[in-house]
């Protein structure tokens, strides 16, 4: 996990300083700057409006008695792509955009479904309830 980790915080910045000056090259600083300011706020406009569809889905399925699990879980990755479209760079951008796609999310959350189901079903995970 610590690797994983490690990857992901060493390389993805290492990654987006490359692309962000290979850009930068072609089409120059101030447009390179001005599309990632452009992509921040128009991918933080994007998030919000589904965030609130979701919220709204979420207390429309807790009036009628249901579990909103599959809307907890829209809201979850749609947090997280907030938060990667928030981060400066192309690359986290095309993430946290593919997430924000209804139809890529359901990718996601397949997959997240499933490592759920793994980690539930993992005989070193333990959960423990107090009275």
């Amino acid at each position: 996990m610590f690797g994983k980790l490690f990857l992901l915080f060493a390389l993805v910045p290492v990654a987006e300083i490359y692309v962000l000056v290979s850009v930068g090259g072609v089409i120059g600083v101030l447009p390179t700057i001005a599309l990632v300011l452009l992509t921040a706020l128009a991918g933080a406009h994007l998030a919000r409006l589904q965030g609130l569809a979701v919220m709204m889905r979420i207390r429309e399925n807790l009036a009628q008695g249901f579990m909103p699990a599959e809307e907890l879980l829209d809201g979850l990755l749609i947090f997280l792509a907030g938060m990667t479209l928030l981060t400066p760079g192309f690359l986290t951008d095309i993430c946290g955009l593919l997430i924000l796609l209804p139809v890529t999310r359901n990718v996601f959350k397949r997959w997240l479904r499933k490592k759920f189901d793994e980690w539930r079903q993992n005989p070193n995970v333990h959960i423990t309830f107090y009275r």
